[in-house]
């Protein structure tokens, strides 16, 4: 019998409800914030020494916090200088959020913004069949690497549109997260499909090391309160549980054995830590600054 479960991409309605409630109840966007002002600096110090414009492409963009905040970076160190930054991400949602979201921030009269309502993948076949290959100063992936079919092919192809002086940032959770723990045990369970894929740093160096690329890793902590999860029948609990899981409403459909699994795992302290009375899901992050 075929299982009733489904992933979480096929409601995209429920899949954004879950993930602006993650956001709610973690850490993300400030570690994301802790990385921009104490590391970023660092990474772009170079990347538009003697040019008067800046091109940046951001893959996935989603609503704009994290590139308005990378924008901001790049301004303080180039003063003046003109700012291309393109935006690719598939989510018409999205997209009208990231553009609500430029429209009440001040000082952004010296960049120039471009959407892209396209996938990553969409983007690389039109720009191949369009014969463009446009270098850009500073490519960033947010958390985006996940809903993309060929993770090494993606990375291949984006570095191969770095300037001399270009880097790549990825941002996705860490080999140590409580994520990793729960997609080596628990993904083969899952419906995913061709949707989602589970990747960590662990992966990623994987695809680096062997092409001989250069590259930095900084690791952050992060933590997602899911206590709300172990409430029977809390609405913000099961949608926690969806993004966890990227089950659309796994509760409901998950079987009792395989939810009293998942349950237990996010309790022990590879998945978790309790701390006044919260559970905690270990959401740490990995940044990785990748050189041409």
């Amino acid at each position: 019998m075929a299982s009733p479960m489904r992933s979480l991409l096929t409601n995209p309605d429920r899949y954004l409800q879950s993930f602006r409630l993650f956001l709610a109840n973690s850490t993300e966007h400030q570690c994301m914030q802790e990385f921009m002002e104490r590391q970023l600096p660092a990474v772009i110090a170079s990347i538009g020494n003697g040019k008067s414009t800046i091109n940046i492409l951001s893959v996935g963009g989603g609503a704009g916090e994290i590139d308005l905040l990378i924008l901001s970076k790049v301004q303080a160190r180039y003063p003046g200088v003109t700012i291309n930054n393109d935006v690719i991400d598939p989510s018409a949602d999205q997209i009208s959020k990231y553009k609500e979201r430029v429209a009440k921030t001040p000082n952004l009269e010296n960049v120039k913004f471009t959407w892209h309502e396209e996938t990553s993948y969409e983007y690389e076949r039109r720009m191949n069949a369009e014969k463009k290959s446009k270098k850009w100063d500073f490519i960033h992936m947010v958390q985006m690497l996940y809903y993309v079919k060929d993770v090494p092919a993606t990375i291949r192809y984006f570095h191969s549109l770095l300037e001399a002086q270009g880097k790549l940032l990825i941002i996705l959770v860490s080999g140590t997260s409580g994520w990793e723990t729960l997609w080596k045990k628990f993904g083969s369970s899952l419906p995913l499909g061709d949707l989602c894929s589970y990747v960590s740093l662990a992966d990623i160096k994987r695809i680096l090391d062997p092409a001989g690329l250069k590259y930095q890793v900084h690791e952050l902590p992060s933590h997602m309160d899911i206590t709300s999860c172990f409430i029977e029948g809390n609405e913000d609990g099961e949608l926690l549980l969806d993004f966890l899981t990227e089950t659309c409403e796994f509760s409901r459909t998950a079987p009792p054995e395989l939810k009293r699994q998942v349950m237990e795992e996010l309790r022990k302290p590879e998945c978790s830590e309790k701390r006044d009375g919260k559970v905690l899901f270990n959401n740490n992050l990995s940044f990785i600054v990748i050189e041409p």
